[in-house]
């Protein structure tokens, strides 16, 4: 196999490749955000694509405002998760695999990874159209045992959702600084949203156009764009452009307890006390998160961990001295974890 651009690029010894998927899952969303999305793929070295050899694959979740570009883009001093993969099997700490990065990418920054009424089905998409490309397109291991699921920040919590809710799909997650306990990650960031949405007369339609028309965004509009876009996926109306319920009070800032309540059916912490059956069948449940995270994501990791241990289930959970922000040399901690449970060819 012949080293792409791309990979020459970022100096693989394997390869990568972008693929394009149309998916019906995706099309006609409110905020008309595209239907055809890339997923790029890593190859590893030796990789034949008319081989006998299969492999399983490990499918990765960015994080909140990222994309398939921002995953295999390089930086200097830093790693990015293609370069780790590629280095981890060249060195031999991991077998070959196959890499395909996800993107749940959307007109406010981010889609959770769950199906909503108001962003498009990112579940579907992700365990649905995106698997069914790769199985098959390229010589993998098509099954359970032949699939995990890794991501950071809000890729952690989708590769926690999908896990739970889409049994079957994948043998193993790794959440990496996910967002977990809710009540922690995300209430203290309401009482400034909504002095921020106050600035704008209280219209979430006004905020977004006028943060889309600066040329820099402040850290904190970014942070309110963060909680429209976790509306939109947790607590929607209806499938047109803004129809979501806000967690608090647009006027007083006071929660609004029954919005609250349909965010925390998706809060891991809270999820994994009614999901035993589906965490039972997992080869292998993977937290990390660092003891100085700014959403207190360790406190939600340790939430989690402690509820499934007390179901007799395993968790390999990490700490590690950092904050939330550039943590992919955990990479090199969860990727060899991961492979060493599924299934090889």
């Amino acid at each position: 196999m012949a080293t792409s651009e791309l990979g020459n690029l970022l100096r693989l010894q394997g390869d990568v490749r972008i693929d394009f998927i149309d998916s019906s899952a995706l099309a006609g969303n409110p905020f008309g955000d595209p239907a055809r999305r890339p997923v790029a793929l890593y190859l590893p070295p030796g990789f034949d694509p008319q081989g006998s050899k299969r492999y399983p694959v490990i499918y990765v979740l960015h994080g909140y405002t990222g994309d398939v570009a921002a995953l295999v883009s390089a930086r200097p001093w830093e790693t990015n998760v293609v370069q780790w993969v590629d280095r981890l099997i060249a060195s031999d700490a991991m077998p070959p695999v196959i890499l395909a990065i996800v993107d749940g990418n959307t007109r406010l920054g981010g889609s959770q990874y769950v199906n909503s009424i108001h962003n498009g089905d990112y579940a579907t998409y992700t365990v649905r159209d995106v698997v069914n490309h790769i199985d098959g397109t390229y010589p993998t291991i098509a099954n359970e045992g032949g699939r995990a699921v890794v991501g950071k920040s809000t890729g952690g919590f989708g590769a926690m959702y999908l896990t739970m809710t889409y049994p079957g799909v994948f043998c193993a997650f790794a959440s990496h600084s996910g967002d977990s306990n809710f009540y922690g990650a995300y209430v203290p960031e309401f009482a400034s949203s909504q002095r921020i949405l106050e600035k704008h007369d209280r219209s979430v339609e006004a905020f977004v156009r006028a943060f889309e028309a600066k040329e820099k965004h402040p850290n904190d509009e970014m942070h309110v764009m963060m909680m429209l876009g976790q509306a939109a996926a947790y607590s929607p109306t209806a499938p047109e452009p803004f129809a979501f319920d806000l967690p608090f009070d647009l006027i007083t800032g006071q929660m609004r307890e029954d919005v609250f309540a349909r965010w925390l059916a998706y809060d891991p912490a809270e999820m994994c006390l009614q999901k035993l059956t589906e965490l039972s069948r997992l080869r292998l449940r993977y937290l990390d998160c660092g003891r100085r995270d700014e959403y207190a994501l360790d406190i939600g990791a340790r939430m989690f961990v402690a509820r499934v241990r007390s179901m007799d289930l395993e968790v390999r959970h990490e700490e590690f001295d950092d904050d939330h922000r550039n943590v992919g040399y955990r990479y090199a901690v969860s990727l060899p974890a991961l492979a060493a449970v599924m299934e090889a060819a």
